[in-house]
């Protein structure tokens, strides 16, 4: 009977021994399949990922291996419903062409841009209006100055009438509706160098929400036949793309100088851009929401038809600096001036009659020069004595030369 009971303790010990094995070898079963399953997984995305990038790279082939395409001009549309249009080539020749499934009809108009196929002429695509890189470069974006109408002295009535022709009509132009009048197409602005004409369009360009382009009158000066003309019409193109916009055309006087009988083959090619300038400002073709600012200092060269109402419909003149101004354009420059007690503008602005905005400028920069010079930190009366008579000895040989070689 012991024995027989020894026997069965053992079996049973060894029964257990069994499913605890069964039991471990389950799990490092079952823990192998989850590590094989998740090993298919990536697998798997693996191969989703290589299939994708195979599928690009096909496309990539196929894409390259297209035809390249001609761009061409339209010029008439023969049947809507067809789609049969003609169409200028930039190679020379003129096509019959039909339009391709992919192109809707209603999309095409004369004088836009279309791609063709080089094969069978068809237009696949069309193209965005093209423009110069020089003429995208001249729209004021990021660089917008940090100047506001409160950093110009005086010219109170300047701002007023600045205001009135630009601003005015792109922020209330129902109210010109109401009244029954047209707002004014653009202003110029006129005066000695200096006395803040370019100050006041980067101010405009600052308060406006428009669209702010500068262009400076000798950029439109080119050296081939036709170009400067292309310039302009792609500068105003620009414009009435962006609109509402300002248009800021500095040193007028460059291309808008009187037309003469006598002129040379340079002087003919700045008439023809004066002439392309002359019909974008007041040509058949309306300007839309594009205010146009012009500045110059020699008003007395300029060409009669520039001049004329339609074109600039205002000439704001902005004269030497009065007393009361130049007192505003120095407290304007030294109020971020470290000064000492004994600095007093009154006394400045008595000795600077004829002085320009950009000379006052000029002399609360030397008086701080000054003070470098001195090593010191703190800008004193004698310091401004010192940068008056400078500019001011300067301001008078200006004017002695001026006078002998006029």
């Amino acid at each position: 009977m012991g024995l027989d009971l020894t026997t069965t303790k053992e079996k049973k010990k060894e029964e257990i021994k069994d499913e605890q094995y069964i039991i471990t070898y389950t799990r490092h079963l079952e823990k192998r399949l989850r590590n094989l399953e998740t090993e298919k997984q990536l697998l798997d995305a693996e191969r989703l990922r290589l299939e994708q990038e195979l599928h690009s790279l096909r496309n990539e082939i196929d894409r390259l291996r297209e035809p390249p395409l001609v761009s061409a001009s339209v010029i008439d549309i023969l049947d809507e419903n067809t789609g049969r249009v003609i169409v200028k080539s930039s190679t020379g020749p003129s096509f019959v062409v039909n339009t391709s499934r992919k192109v809707k009809n209603e999309k095409i108009m004369p004088g836009m841009r279309v791609a063709l196929n080089q094969r069978t002429f068809a237009i696949m695509e069309v193209l965005p209006t093209k423009l110069d890189p020089f003429v995208k470069g001249m729209e004021v974006i990021d660089s917008i100055p940090d100047i506001s109408y409160d950093d110009i002295g005086g010219l109170k009535e300047q701002k007023l009438e600045v205001t009135e022709t630009v601003e005015l009509p792109l922020l209330k132009p129902d109210l010109f509706k109401k009244v029954g009048i047209e707002p004014p197409k653009g202003v110029l602005l006129f005066g000695a160098p200096g006395t803040g004409k370019t100050l006041m369009a980067k101010a405009v360009a600052h308060e406006t929400k428009a669209t702010f382009i500068r262009i400076i009158g000798s950029e439109l000066v080119q050296k081939f036949i036709g170009e400067g003309a292309r310039l302009v019409r792609e500068i105003f193109s620009l414009a009435k793309e962006k609109a509402p916009t300002i248009l800021f055309i500095d040193e007028l006087d460059a291309i808008g100088s009187q037309r003469l009988k006598i002129a040379t083959s340079g002087d003919r090619e700045v008439q023809r851009t004066l002439m392309q300038l002359l019909s974008e400002l007041d040509g058949f073709e309306t300007r839309g929401d594009v205010k146009v600012i012009g500045a110059t200092n020699r008003i007395d060269i300029l060409d009669p038809a520039l001049l004329r109402p339609g074109r600039f419909d205002r000439m704001i003149e902005f004269p030497i600096p009065s007393e009361e101004e130049r007192y505003s354009i120095f407290k304007i420059h030294m109020r971020n001036l470290n000064m000492d007690d004994t600095v007093r503008i009154e006394n400045y602005v008595k000795i600077t009659e004829g002085a320009t905005g950009a000379d006052i400028k000029a002399i609360c920069t030397e008086a701080g020069m000054f003070a470098i010079r001195r090593d010191s930190e703190i800008v004193t009366k004698q310091d401004f004595l010192g940068a008056i008579s400078k500019v001011m000895n300067k301001m008078k040989d200006q004017c002695i030369e001026s006078r002998i070689y006029s």
